[in-house]
């Protein structure tokens, strides 16, 4: 028989040390004839990006030598971090930002020289002797940085050659098969790369600049995304000019879709290096495609125009390859956490390479989560996935309701997806439920629904984390009076607005969150220094609507306990941000708690902060909504707390 234990005092296998120990972060698969390379992100290691290798033998083993970190800046996001040709690596480094060469068996080498150059993004022109990237360029002072298309030469010792430039940014270079082409994306502000893209192509002259350099598709009320050559050298890429992110391909100065679908085959560029297909023949496209919040691999046959979905039981797929006829990319699914997998597209078959946690978790303590769509304002859906809590030896008292967590995702157009979280399961193992909730400006669902944000951000996105958490209360799977709300990054300013707009909330915990609208507008980095002329409207233009939906400026509303988790070196969320209102909360009275990170930058990377940072959210709520939780926790100070 279960024991009869209060919601949130079940003790739970799932603990902190072991999800830090035991988890790593995967991304950006790259192919290398035989050879299949990926990147591991080891909290153990204090957050270091790892390109690792699985050689035709199949062994598999660490490439970058400790200290290097392959990591980008560029857009402070990064992505695309590294290239493999013929066996030798190109990669940033994360700590001088500088290109490095490494052959196999030999420690890297600089191959731009000293200098505030970042790069991202790049593709080997073996031809000319050169790898093509995106280069931005922070070396004027107090300037905004130059972004451009640009060509380092791998004998080395040059910062790049300037291809394309006088877009605010770019994205995307990519060689035709026969070296004579380049295709690559662009765009000004105060477009972010989901509102509105460019698709250029150009020609390589004998000097190997640009030449016939040709808008193909795309404006500012036109999202493209992914261009890629096929083996014939027909360029393929996707758009939303449906409302959709299609596929589409540029033949004989003809655009053609080739599966026009409500159903998104993007995602927005938050990173570089996010592929959603890649070519089997000329004539056969396998692709990966989301509906109602999942995705779907798929064969896409472009002389018919057939998609053949294959049965598979992932909902985030991402990342991916063709490699010797099958797929390689980074896959997750409810009960299995994400790892780098080969599909074979004919029979379905699996093969996992690398897991991002060791951990086996008893289906017992496993909640797997329920996809919902629920009323929200303006007659309108909003879609959730939520999570009850689940331990197989722990039932609650009869009559007591679980304390529920909304969480809101950062970007703010980024999604949820229903792929096995730890960091979730940490939670609802603990009786504590989650509502992952895909808030209006979320992508996934297609263009009108992710610019329900625009000019909203702080009603629109607050709107649906509170109509789903009272729509789950009114279910009877929520306790009413202890619903909390928490969110990193963008999630972190709807956490924040919830809190202090709306009385739905009796707690919140705030990631690197934005508090000051007009702080955020005038220090923050180039990628987003325009974003919010979308989501809010122009500034200064607008100055009124940024104090108006700010919550350092109604701190008087706020009337529930915060806790605030900040990284100190965060340039995209500078923690002056965290600062205030901590100050404001603590001059009101209220339970407030601050926990600030060294060497941590916009979202926690080193084993010891992430653990601190679960463990001590739940101290938090603990102490808060009057449950005693079951594992030995270090104390977070809370200043006001009676």
């Amino acid at each position: 028989m279960p024991t009869v234990a209060p919601y949130g005092s079940w003790k739970s296998p799932l603990t902190s040390d072991l999800i830090v120990a035991g988890t790593i972060g995967l991304e950006q698969i790259v192919v290398d004839g035989l050879d299949l390379y990926w990147i591991e992100s080891r909290p153990a290691e204090k957050g270091r990006n790892v390109i690792v290798q699985q050689g035709a033998d199949g062994k598999i083993q660490d490439v970058t030598p400790a200290p290097f970190n392959a990591r980008t800046r560029v857009h402070e996001y990064g992505g695309g971090a590294f290239t493999v040709h013929n066996g030798t690596v190109y990669f940033s480094n994360f700590t001088d930002q500088r290109l490095y060469r490494q052959e196999p068996g030999e420690q890297p080498s600089p191959l731009t020289p000293e200098g505030d150059w970042r790069y991202a993004d790049g593709v080997v022109d073996a031809r000319r002797q050169r790898l093509i990237c995106v280069r931005e360029d922070h070396t004027q002072p107090n300037k905004e940085a130059v972004n451009s298309v640009a060509a380092v030469p791998l004998a080395g010792g040059s910062p790049g050659v300037i291809l394309a430039s006088g877009h605010d940014f770019y994205s995307a270079p990519r060689l035709s098969p026969d070296g004579n082409r380049l295709a690559w994306l662009a765009w000004n502000h105060p477009n972010m790369p989901w509102d509105g893209t460019e698709l250029w192509v150009g020609e390589f002259g004998q000097d190997g600049a640009l030449t016939n350099q040709q808008r193909i598709a795309g404006g500012p009320e036109e999202s493209i995304f992914q261009p890629e050559w096929s083996p014939d050298g027909t360029l393929h890429f996707v758009s939303d000019k449906t409302g959709w992110w299609n596929l589409y391909r540029w033949k004989a100065n003809a655009i053609e879709a080739l599966c026009p679908r409500a159903a998104e085959f993007g995602r927005p560029y938050w990173v570089f290096g996010i592929p959603t297909y890649a070519f089997m023949g000329p004539e056969s496209i396998l692709c990966t495609y989301i509906e109602g919040g999942n995705w779907r691999l798929a064969i896409l046959y472009s002389k018919n125009r057939t998609l053949e979905t294959i049965d598979l039981p992932f909902k985030e797929l991402t990342g991916i390859r063709v490699q010797a006829g099958k797929g390689v990319m980074v896959a997750g699914a409810p009960t299995m956490a994400q790892a780098v997998l080969r599909v074979d597209p004919v029979t379905g078959r699996i093969a996992i390479v690398r897991s991002s946690s060791a951990l086996v978790l008893d289906p017992g303590y496993m909640s797997v989560p329920e996809a919902i769509s629920f009323p929200t304002e303006n007659s309108q859906a909003a879609h959730a996935f939520y999570y009850p809590p689940r331990n197989k030896e722990y039932a609650a008292p009869r009559g007591e309701l679980p304390p529920l967590l909304v969480r809101s995702h950062g970007g703010p157009t980024s999604a949820s997806s229903s792929t096995l979280r730890l960091d979730i399961q940490y939670w609802t193992s603990r009786g504590i439920g989650i509502l992952d909730v895909n808030y209006g400006g979320s992508t996934g669902f297609g263009r009108a629904y992710r610019q329900r944000l625009q000019r909203t951000w702080g009603i629109v996105d607050v709107d649906d984390c509170v109509n789903g958490a009272r729509f789950l209360a009114q279910r009877g799977a929520a306790d009413p009076e202890r619903l909390a709300i928490r969110g990193g990054s963008a999630g972190g300013f709807t956490t924040l607005a919830a809190l202090t707009f709306r009385d739905l909330f009796s707690a919140g915990a705030s990631y690197y969150g934005v508090s000051d609208l007009e702080a955020l507008a005038k220090d923050t980095h180039k990628f987003e220094s325009r974003y919010l002329d979308g989501l809010i409207g122009p500034y200064p233009q607008r100055k009124d609507l940024y104090e108006q939906r700010s919550p350092i400026h109604f701190t008087d509303r706020l009337s529930c306990p915060v806790i605030l988790f900040q990284g100190l070196e965060d340039k995209v969320v500078p923690p002056n941000q965290a600062e205030m209102m901590v100050d404001a909360l603590r001059k009101k009275g209220l339970p407030v708690a601050h926990v600030a990170f060294e060497g941590e930058q916009h979202g926690f990377r080193q084993a010891a902060n992430i653990k601190r940072s679960l463990d001590g959210e739940l101290y938090f709520y603990g102490k808060v909504f009057g449950f005693v939780p079951a594992d030995k926790l270090e104390p977070v100070p809370i200043e006001n707390l009676l």
